[in-house]
């Protein structure tokens, strides 16, 4: 992803469709801590970490602080 903006749309995709999964109850605590290959969720937390982390990077070299 190239931009900002980008990253954090994709933060709120990622947001809205998780939401929606819990409210439908298509997953357990379990599912979500040790997710089975294949399922929604899958790679979620690594993939959402990695996105939030590169605009806290974006956020810090925007106003010239050190991490």
């Amino acid at each position: 992803m190239s931009s900002k903006q980008e990253r954090i749309q994709k933060l709120l995709e990622m947001q809205r469709k998780f939401i929606e999964l819990e409210q439908r109850g298509d997953f357990t605590p379990e599912d979500y801590w040790l997710p089975k290959e294949g399922t929604d969720l899958a790679g979620f937390k690594d993939e959402y970490t990695k996105l939030a982390m590169q605009v806290v990077d974006d956020a810090h070299e925007e106003v010239g602080s050190k991490a």
